[in-house]
């Protein structure tokens, strides 16, 4: 497992990056243009950072943090949006941040292409740069440019459920409840991918339905998981869309009168509730895909596109797996919302 090293050696070693690429650009590096090199340089360029969740959502505090860490390092002026992962709300925010005209906007492409292929379009048209995290559109960077900082979703999905059924022993016949919002397609492909292994791997896998809100707030699902468990009482595994969830599994547990360990709970992200839900035994497994860096590489790539001409920035953020076995070493960095 690749763990990142604390916030002041990442950073030095992005802004290094960006300034030997300025400058490898101009085809000289020198001693004279070293010295030419400039704190904030990306000052007074406005960007438009689409948080995802709400304000204190678990996962989307580390991708609002990472952002913050950005704009402090480059100086850009960065307005913050949050949409509490609503769909329809993302697609009007990015109707609003278009029409306001920033230089550049970092947008999560869950709401889909379709929805976000007009807006796109517009933004091109008035020349403003998209860099898109945590969900891919590729048709939409194909056609209109833009970059993507974000785990590579089907290998990610497919790796976590080929390593639960390693960690776990399961065998064909065994029981696997995955929630997920199932309506949408661009937003399951993960989801899809861990089903996928499992079901190729001979076991039994039952789709549990959630909702947006849900990564709001959680609780709301534990009458959906509740009654998924009830009805399947030997389900061995339960794997889940996001870390605002995977984090109250233990509550999930609780409600249904399931003791630590019982039944594997499994999914994706760090967060101080994972952390503590590792350490009490409720949560086995989950496939960390640094949302920290899916919040300062956007508006890195935006800012180097716009101030020095580069290209867009495309970043796999998937690290690898956490495990009881080695969840500490990202704890300390979790608790501070780092992780």
């Amino acid at each position: 497992m690749k763990l990142a090293g604390t916030a002041t050696r990442f950073r030095g070693l992005i802004l290094g990056a960006a300034a030997l690429g300025a400058l490898l650009a101009t085809g000289a590096v020198t001693t004279a243009s070293a010295e030419a090199l400039r704190d904030n340089w990306c000052k007074g360029v406005k960007i438009r950072f689409f948080v995802g969740g709400a304000e204190g959502d678990a996962f989307g505090t580390i991708v609002y943090n990472g952002a913050k860490q950005a704009a402090a390092d480059t100086g850009a002026d960065v307005e913050y949006v949050f949409s509490g992962w609503q769909l329809e709300k993302m697609v009007q925010q990015l109707r609003e941040a278009i029409a306001s005209a920033p230089a550049g906007i970092a947008m999560m492409g869950h709401p889909g292409p379709a929805a976000i292929m007009p807006l796109a379009e517009q933004a091109a048209a008035a020349g403003i740069k998209m860099e898109y995290q945590n969900v891919d559109v590729p048709d939409v960077r194909a056609k209109f440019g833009g970059g993507y900082v974000g785990a590579n979703l089907d290998p990610q999905g497919r790796a976590l459920g080929e390593q639960a059924i390693k960690q776990f022993g399961l065998k064909a016949g065994d029981t696997a409840l995955i929630i997920a919002d199932w309506s949408q397609e661009n937003r399951v492909i993960r989801e899809g991918a861990t089903a996928k292994a499992f079901e190729d791997a001979g076991l039994k896998v039952v789709k549990l339905n959630s909702t947006p809100e849900m990564a709001g707030d959680p609780n709301l699902a534990i009458p959906v998981i509740s009654a998924g468990l009830l009805a399947n009482p030997e389900a061995k595994l339960i794997a889940y869309p996001g870390g605002q969830m995977l984090g109250n599994a233990p509550v999930y547990m609780q409600t249904v009168g399931k003791k630590p360990g019982e039944i594997a709970n499994i999914g994706f992200d760090t967060s101080p509730q994972i952390v503590s839900a590792f350490k009490d035994g409720w949560v086995q497994l989950t496939s960390d895909q640094q949302p920290f860096l899916q919040g300062y590489i956007p508006i890195l790539s935006l800012c180097g596109q716009i101030v020095y001409g580069l290209g867009p920035l495309n970043v796999d953020t998937g690290a690898g797996f956490v495990t009881p076995d080695n969840y500490k070493a990202v704890a300390d960095l979790a608790t501070e919302g780092l992780r």
